[in-house]
């Protein structure tokens, strides 16, 4: 594995895969049920079959990768291909942890293409542009030379993020003797914001407006307010990409297709268009799944001897098992949980080269104000009109510049995210319209979509000035559109919200509320993100083996 900078590659079709396994004929029993196809569920599969299990993973999209999926639109030798959720990666240098989950998975040869190691993410906000450097001492340097007078803490939040990086393994589960350990030894800092928020950790550091906006302007990368956060998740993250900032040679699609393909090598199977309709449940035990009906035919079921379901949390506890199985007490957490940022996502063909030398790909993260808090206010409680207050922009043809078929020849892809309501009523629709897909019909809906896009293109021409007036193609989602492919509570790709009483030990842990069922995905103890749901498939895949009398190695 690797950064291989000077081979030309192409970009496979996200459909590539897709009607051969719509069309696999579907078991009747496995050993393993897997119930959505996303990274999480993918790795766990892989996993599985490496021990000799019989796993079937389904899936009620057309393309396998949940989240780490790509789409393309335009006509045949002129394609624009876009990605959904994933658009850089931390820590995928040879021995990071990415390359060693899909390693443990028989992934290999994966390259992975490095960003710009002096501003992999470039902070914009009014009268300053801050670009993040790969290392926490050239992190600590640059913040140095931007707020000289705010050294004492500057050092005590860079000390903060140190103490993560040396302690990040335990933040995967409840913490044993030796991360404890670890924390009286090394970790003070750890432990006085185990609990904390982000905001209450930056009082502790300053009162400068503008370096508490510089310090949480990648927050949008786990989608949560400052007084809201995790303390402890935003130095994980930090820590994550500090150790640099990659993007997968060949697009995002591509650790889902090499795990998709690993676990077929191994006589498993993928089953797309095959949503499930329930778990079934027999004397208190998951014994298999029901999929939903097709053509006016009833669902087949496909008994198994464990179910793990890599589906939004919420649904599978409290739809797919349904309340009549769930403990008392897990009903009750369940209706408690508060779900992560609800996502826009626009998609711009540009007819320009917007291309930049091999590793000098950046992000950038612009806000209207220093006023973080507001950015997260506004979307979650929209006024009439509502537009957002600042994007995150990236563009998946500058990060992989020697893939061809990202765009048609000499045009670049850009795209788009931001924070917006969640809720149906904020986009004009009611949850009926939106279970019944006529939301899409709707002209309140169809208004609301427009004066967004037109405003995250006009970030694009301010951001991108050689994109201004050159946008060919524009396509966007909503968090409905999110809901719509991903059945994902709050039309939120985050899982539940990372904050401080629904994060480590207080997040669900791998095995499922019921004997059989497990689970694994942004929402369990390993968190969101590409390396969150790789983690996570793994950590599920040791607790099912382990189970069913196959210990993985």
């Amino acid at each position: 594995m690797g950064v291989n900078s000077m081979m030309q590659h192409e970009l496979q079709s996200p459909l590539h895969h897709t009607t051969r396994r719509v069309r696999a004929p579907v078991p009747e029993q496995v050993d393993v049920a897997i119930i959505g196809c996303g990274l999480g569920g993918l790795q766990s599969a892989a996993r599985l079959a490496q021990a000799g299990l019989k796993v079937a993973c389904f899936d009620q999209h057309y393309v396998a990768g949940g989240c780490a999926t790509m789409f393309e639109r335009g006509r045949t030798g002129e394609r624009w291909r876009f990605d959904i959720g994933l658009h850089y990666l931390g820590d995928c240098e040879p021995g990071g942890g990415i390359p060693t989950l899909l390693r443990n998975a028989g992934v290999e040869g994966i390259a992975f293409q490095a960003m710009d190691q002096d501003g992999f993410d470039t902070l914009v906000f009014p009268g300053l542009r801050f670009r993040v450097p790969r290392g926490l001492d050239a992190y600590r340097e640059r913040l140095l030379q931007t707020f000289p007078s705010e050294r004492k803490g500057i050092d005590h939040y860079c000390r903060f993020l140190r103490e993560i990086g040396q302690l990040i393994g335990g933040a995967t589960e409840k913490p044993g003797m030796k991360t404890l350990l670890q924390v009286a030894l090394h970790g003070r800092l750890v432990a006085r914001y185990r609990s904390a928020t982000v905001a209450q950790l930056l009082d502790d550091c300053t009162r400068d407006p503008l370096l508490r906006a510089v310090l949480v302007g990648e927050s949008g990368d786990y989608g949560v307010r400052p007084t809201q956060a995790s303390a402890l998740l935003h130095a994980g993250l930090m820590d994550h990409y500090l150790h640099g900032a990659y993007y997968p040679v060949g697009g995002g699609q591509v650790l889902a297709d090499r795990l998709g393909e690993r676990i077929e090598q191994l006589g498993g199977t993928i089953h797309l268009r095959h949503g499930v309709q329930k778990i079934l449940v027999e004397s208190g035990r998951a014994v298999g799944i029901v999929l939903e009906g097709q053509g006016g035919q009833p669902g087949a079921q496909v008994r198994a001897r464990a179910v793990l379901s890599n589906a939004d949390i919420k649904k599978t506890w409290l739809e797919l098992l349904g309340r009549e199985h769930l403990p008392v007490e897990a009903q009750r957490r369940a209706d408690q949980w508060v779900m992560g940022g609800a996502l826009w996502l626009s998609f711009f063909g540009v007819q320009a080269d917007l291309h930049v030398a091999p590793g000098q790909a950046t992000n950038f993260w612009q806000f209207d104000s220093t006023d973080v808090e507001d950015f997260y206010e506004r979307a979650a409680t929209p006024a009439p009109g509502f537009v957002p207050a600042g994007c995150y922009l990236t563009s998946g043809s500058q990060k992989d510049p020697h893939t061809s078929g990202h765009a048609p020849l000499g045009c670049s892809t850009v795209e788009a995210m931001t924070l917006v309501p969640a809720s149906p009523e904020a986009w004009g629709v009611t949850a009926v319209e939106v279970e019944s897909g006529e939301y899409r019909k709707r002209d309140a809906y169809l208004q609301a979509k427009a004066r967004v896009e037109a405003d995250m293109l006009r970030r694009v021409g301010e951001l991108l000035p050689a994109a201004q007036g050159k946008v060919v193609f524009a396509e966007s989602s909503t968090p409905i559109t999110h809901y719509r492919f991903a059945r994902a509570s709050g039309g939120t790709g985050y899982g539940i919200a990372a904050t401080p009483n629904q994060f480590m030990e207080n997040r669900p842990s791998y095995r499922g509320p019921i004997f059989g069922l497990y689970q694994c995905g942004a929402s369990t103890r390993a968190g969101h993100g590409v390396f969150g749901a790789l983690r996570s498939g793994e950590l599920a895949a040791r607790r099912v083996a382990t189970d069913l009398g196959k210990p993985l190695s």
